[in-house]
């Protein structure tokens, strides 16, 4: 049996949404766009970023609009004074700690909130240097914003395999793999989808990678020719 659609206000329009709906997916069945940067349609929501936080009436704090649910008689507005500051200081603190230079949605999302980059000048920069231990792709974790998606998407989103996933805690807190052991030592099937899932660039194809260091194409291809791929073959042609 179908549950009676909820009525609700977005921003003075008041409309009808599905019960199990949550507010990004309603503000988006009418066209009003709410911020996203953790979320990924394909990914389980988990509110990590809350870029997306919108006001709720008689709600004592922002609610994230990629999570919360719809409810009967919800008044919300999506893009009031107390919801531009919060975006803005979220993105003012990303720009202070993290690499955006290869996030061209967040860098564009700065400049509509008027984001200083420079507000907050004596941050802590994650600056861990790049990760270059397999033939698919680089690691750098100084681009890393934290959003789960590769986590997700390695894990029961679509992978399955569970190569990788957070360690440390508090501002230590980082993306790897059990141990730290490199990549080809994981259960890491280098299926890409992590890197396809990336925002920030913090994963990244190797080839392009090294293309962008001034290798030459045939040292690119030596470099990234699979060794697995190769002793296969070469028993093949044993056969």
């Amino acid at each position: 049996m179908e549950s009676s659609p909820v009525s609700l206000t977005i921003d003075g329009r008041t409309i009808q949404a599905s019960p199990d709906m949550t507010i990004l997916e309603a503000a988006q069945q009418i066209g009003i766009e709410i911020p996203t940067i953790c979320y990924h349609e394909h990914c389980t929501a988990n509110a990590l970023c809350r870029i997306c936080v919108v006001e709720v009436s008689n709600a004592r704090a922002l609610v994230p609009a990629c999570i919360a649910t719809v409810q009967e008689g919800m008044e919300v507005q999506t893009h009031s004074e107390r919801v531009q500051r919060a975006r803005r200081t979220i993105l003012e603190m990303l720009h202070s700690s993290v690499d955006l230079s290869e996030a061209p949605e967040i860098l564009a999302m700065a400049r509509n909130y008027n984001a200083d980059p420079q507000r907050f000048p004596d941050a802590w920069r994650r600056e861990p240097p790049v990760i270059d231990d397999n033939p698919m792709y680089i690691r750098d974790y100084a681009k890393c914003i934290l959003c789960w998606r590769c986590v997700q998407v390695c894990a029961e989103d679509a992978q399955y395999t569970y190569a990788i996933n957070f360690s440390g805690r508090g501002y230590e807190t980082q993306i790897s793999t059990f141990f730290h052991h490199p990549m080809p030592e994981t259960t890491c099937v280098f299926c890409g989808q992590c890197v396809g899932v990336c925002p920030t660039g913090a994963l990244k194809p190797k080839r392009e990678w090294l293309l962008e260091q001034g290798y030459a194409p045939e040292v690119i291809m030596s470099l990234t020719r699979s060794e697995r791929r190769g002793k296969k073959r070469r028993a093949n042609l044993a056969v």
